[in-house]
């Protein structure tokens, strides 16, 4: 558990250096670039990387971090190879479709799209190359390599762009194109050398690492046994099928911007750069989260196992850091909700001026602080969904995920002609919350047959709840007095009522969550305090 929490927590650390940079990334290339240009490249181009990545690789992710690090690693290497072949054959599918299929940007306002489609394309298929790298330091928790590997690719990518954008504007797209590849070039070199440093190193021979040269780290052929483990590769379809649903409930508004044409280039670029300050918050607590207790939850309990038939004592600390998660991204949510709404149009024109807070952007940006609540919760209740599911279980929420996928996409296009881009983040929280009722009946079940009842962390304290009634209520009022028309000194005040609304919530956590509390500290906190002292 500690390893785990200090895996979400250095990883956390790595998503707030990933989206401040990005998010300063994208208010300096607003004064350089077109909307229409950061739309092509953040919403057409990097869809098709994020798909072909995702299809190519979450499947075998999820299969191969389930279960113990005891096993057959070969085997479990050679079948992680084969996400390499795999991401090829998305690569070019994609890269056709993209190129031949979808609208084609105006030259003359978004030059070299097809160097740009071919390039993203690419770099998708280099970084699968580190994908058994990845994988061997996720499940060994090799926690000072991904947070350096991945902050020095996205420092790297985003100094370079810098660079460019100022020095050859003119560029266009192949400014982005050079900065992508770099990126993963310099990701999956971090992982190789440090790879060919540690294995057959005192520190590797101390651990046990079960591999012990680079070419252990290639596919290899195992005399008189099969090339995979067969029952990771049925678990890695099972997981494969469903990947493909959920990647469209993920990235369901880009695909319906990307395939529908519902919005041009320049308000798909506003969409999204909206969208990037909505999630800055949201998205490097949740996602770390989400991903490093997936791994406990499928180290300390069995996959496929009734509750009865676990070890009781792991049975009793996964309800309990259950529980614990639950409150814990429950107020996190709630907290973003409520002074999100108030403060939407203030971040917005601080950060785009009235480009972004003038139109709908921040209608969309209050949206998008609800839609936080709903992913928070969805995040948690998901992955230990998907830790513990058998493969059976896997397959008959595929058809759940399908019937999804549809009503999602036919919602989100209705919605959008109906309302905008706030469609979008409307239609997502109808998916997310479809999901987390799935969800949560599954952990209701899963518990039933034990005394352990961890889906009470949804329930705050009331004390708790009537102090962000109240918050919400005076920051709302003080928006309409105070923001943002009337000068910097009305903004200040507007700031300050927010400031002491926001603390006298946080007093209000340490009085009645006190449990949760010295979870926080125990855990994601220790480490911190520890080199302190």
């Amino acid at each position: 558990l500690g390893q785990t929490t200090r895996l979400a927590s250095s990883s956390a650390l790595l998503q707030v250096l990933f989206r401040v940079v990005t998010f300063g990334l994208n208010a300096f290339t607003l004064r350089y670039l077109s909307r229409e240009l950061i739309g092509v490249v953040n919403v057409r181009l990097t869809l098709l990387y994020s798909t072909v990545v995702f299809l190519a690789r979450e499947a075998f992710r999820r299969a191969c971090l389930s279960g113990s690090t005891k096993r057959n690693w070969t085997k479990t290497i050679n079948l992680l190879w084969l996400t390499f072949p795999l991401g090829v054959f998305w690569s070019i599918f994609l890269g056709l479709v993209w190129l031949h299929l979808l609208e084609v940007p105006d030259p003359s306002v978004v030059p070299h799209y097809q160097a740009g489609v071919v390039a993203f394309g690419l770099s998708a298929i280099i970084e699968l190359l580190g994908e058994p790298f990845w994988v061997l330091a996720q499940a060994h928790l090799f926690v000072r390599l991904k947070v350096i590997a991945e902050s020095l690719s996205v420092v790297s990518k985003c100094i370079l762009t810098v660079i460019l954008v100022v020095l050859y504007p003119q560029w266009g797209l192949y400014i982005f194109s050079l900065a992508q590849l770099f990126y993963v070039s310099v990701l999956v070199m971090c992982y190789v050398i440090y790879f060919v440093t540690f294995l057959g190193s005192p520190e590797a021979t101390k651990k046990s690492f079960p591999v012990a040269r680079m070419k252990a780290l290639l596919p290899n052929l195992v005399e008189d046994e099969t090339f995979v483990n067969w029952k990771e590769a049925w678990l890695t379809w099972s997981f494969f099928k469903q990947s493909f649903l959920k990647q469209i409930l993920t990235e369901g508004e880009r695909y319906v911007m990307t395939f529908l044409n519902v919005l041009n280039f320049g308000d798909q670029g506003v969409y999204d750069i909206v969208n990037n300050l909505g999630s800055l918050v949201a998205r490097f607590i949740f996602l770390p989260i989400e991903e490093s207790f997936y791994v406990f939850f499928a180290k300390v309990l069995e996959r496929g196992k009734k509750v009865k038939d676990q070890k009781q004592d792991d049975v009793a600390m996964a309800a309990n850091v259950l529980e614990l998660l639950l409150k814990l991204v429950l107020l996190i949510g709630l907290t973003i909700t409520v002074f999100g709404y108030a403060y939407s149009q203030l971040a917005l024109d601080i950060y785009g001026g009235s480009m972004l807070s003038a139109g709908t952007g921040p209608d969309l940006l209050r949206c998008y602080s609800l839609y936080v609540l709903f992913l928070a919760i969805n995040g948690v209740t998901e992955c230990f969904t998907f830790a513990l599911m058998c493969k059976e279980e896997v397959d008959r929420y595929n058809f759940v995920m399908l019937a999804l996928s549809f009503t999602f996409l036919c919602i989100s296009y209705f919605l959008t002609h109906w309302h905008g881009s706030i469609g979008f983040i409307l239609a997502n929280c109808f998916n997310m919350g479809i999901r987390i009722a799935h969800s949560i009946h599954y952990i209701y079940d899963y518990f039933k047959e034990s005394t352990y009842r961890p889906l009470t962390g949804l329930l705050p304290s009331p004390f708790l709840v009537l102090v962000y009634i109240i918050s919400g209520v005076i920051t709302g009022f003080s928006e309409v007095v105070f923001c943002c028309d009337k000068g910097w000194m009305a903004r200040l005040i507007h700031i300050s009522m927010g400031a002491l609304c926001f603390a006298a919530t946080i007093v209000t956590m340490f009085c009645t969550e006190t449990k949760l509390i010295h979870f926080v500290r125990s855990q994601f906190l220790s480490r911190y305090m520890k080199k302190g002292t």
